[in-house]
Parts: structure tokens; sequence; C-alpha cells
């Protein structure tokens, strides 16, 4: 892509992120509500929202918003455990629900309906994050995409992407790596509209969500 065709693309990508993200936002307000009133009043009382520093664009740290699927202080629950959190990082930062002492039954349903990803569109909106793009990761991933960290770090991370309609969660590093290099290296609006309505079908199916 030369630089004129990726000056025209960026600006209509970052047209389009803030225009379906607001959409989004007043659309789907009911569910943010819904959400809002089972952490108010449920067995699970606590903060709605998670927050954790993930890399984006060019290194900067930004804070990453889901709706909250885990226990309060999930992070050091996980860490206090030695024998889990080896497998969760040997497992490419991830385990699954029946093993996860973390994740709580409201949890395990907004992670497989991907509804605990909707407050990303604040991301999108705020413009640290893309509709479409490579996953935003945690510092210590960082590592999995040597030698091509620069070029990962080249683009906005996305609500999904290239990884998500390849297999999302099934597939572990060093394929989910080469997934998102591959996207960052054919970016285009043709592929990010292609990314987007694969990800709605696989949001209905229920396929690799955990």
């Amino acid at each position: 892509m030369n630089p004129k065709d990726t000056k025209k693309y960026l600006f209509i990508k970052r047209f389009l992120d803030i225009t379906l993200s607001l959409i989004g936002i007043i659309v789907l307000l009911p569910v943010f509500l819904i959400v809002a009133v089972f952490y108010s009043f449920g067995k699970n009382k606590g903060p709605v929202f998670f927050k954790q520093q993930r890399v984006g664009l060019r290194g900067d740290i930004f804070y990453i918003y889901k709706f909250r699927s885990m226990i309060v202080d999930a992070e050091a629950v996980l860490k206090s455990n030695k024998k889990l959190y080896e497998k969760y990082v040997k497992n490419s930062y991830k385990l699954h629900p029946e093993e996860d002492p973390r994740i709580t039954k409201m949890g395990n349903f907004l992670r497989k309906t991907s509804l605990d990803e909707l407050p990303q569109l604040f991301n999108v909106f705020k413009g640290e994050m893309s509709l479409v793009g490579p996953r935003p990761v945690v510092k210590e991933e960082l590592k999995e995409y040597e030698p091509h960290v620069n070029e990962f770090l080249s683009v906005k991370p996305g609500v999904t992407g290239y990884w998500q309609i390849c297999g999302r969660s099934d597939v572990n590093y060093p394929e989910r790596a080469h997934l998102e290099l591959h996207y960052i290296n054919n970016k285009s609006l043709v592929f990010d509209t292609e990314i987007i309505f694969k990800t709605l079908l696989l949001v209905i199916t229920r396929k690799g969500a955990y």
C-alpha cells in the first residue's frame, strides 16, 4: 500500500471507527444497563467493568475495557497458584473455563456470547483501538512476536481481527502471531469488512469463544 493509499485508508478507517462505535454504544445501551444491574444486585457484586493494561499503537500503554467476567482480584488469585499460572502462560495466556477458578457463571455466559467485549467500543471511540486489527496484548506477550514486535505495534489493536475469524481461542502461539502479522501485511477496507462479517457469524455460532 503506497503512502497516499495508506493515508486514505487510515482516514476512512478512523471515520468508520468513530461512527460505528458510537452507534454501537447507543444501540447496545440496554445491554450495558442489564449487566450493570446484575452486578449491582446479583450474587457476584462488584465492579461492572474490568480494565487491564494492554500495549497499543507504537507501544503506548492503555487500559482495555471489558465487562467483568471474573471474580474480584482475579489476577492475584491466578498468580498465587504457581502451577496454574505456568499453565496459563504456556497455553498462550488463557485457561479453559472448567479449570479457571477466576471465571464466574455470569462471566462464562458473557464470554461464550462475546458480550464481555462490548465495552471496547469505548476504546475504539477514544482512538485507542480500532474495530478491526490485531488483538491487544499484555507486555509479557510481546516476546511472542519477536523479531516482528515493531511491525506488530505499527497498527492500532482491534476489537476483532484475522486471528478471531481463524479460530480465536482455539489458535495458540506461534500461529496466532503469524495470523496477526498476515493481517498487518494485507490490511485493506475490503479485508476489514470481510473480518467484521465473519466475526458476526462466529459470535452467532459461539465458535472459539471462551
